[in-house]
């Protein structure tokens, strides 16, 4: 898929930019690469290539599971007009 010139400038004015011709030519040229490699990339065979989430075999560095802070809950629930089993209870304001 290549783009023209009227494509950039559409794109340009929806994205509020204001480009000079020579700013305009130079994003068509590098938005037609940026389409070339994608299409290059799609034509590649990945057939039995399992996905992975990292180039790299890294093990991920994990903290130990602490609790750091107290439970507050009670002391923010007592000014609340309207608490119930530790819940907020508002107004209804969607009618049935």
């Amino acid at each position: 898929m290549a783009l023209t010139l009227s494509d950039v400038e559409k794109i340009a004015k929806l994205s509020r930019l204001s480009l000079t011709d020579e700013e305009k030519q130079q994003s068509l040229k590098e938005l037609n690469d940026v389409f070339a490699l994608v299409e290059k990339m799609q034509s590649v065979d990945t057939e039995g290539v399992e996905p992975m989430a990292h180039p790299h075999e890294v093990a991920l560095r994990l903290r130990n599971d602490a609790v750091i802070e107290t439970d507050c809950a009670a002391a923010y629930q007592e000014v609340a007009p309207e608490v119930r089993n530790r819940l907020y209870i508002v107004p209804q304001v969607i009618e049935e």
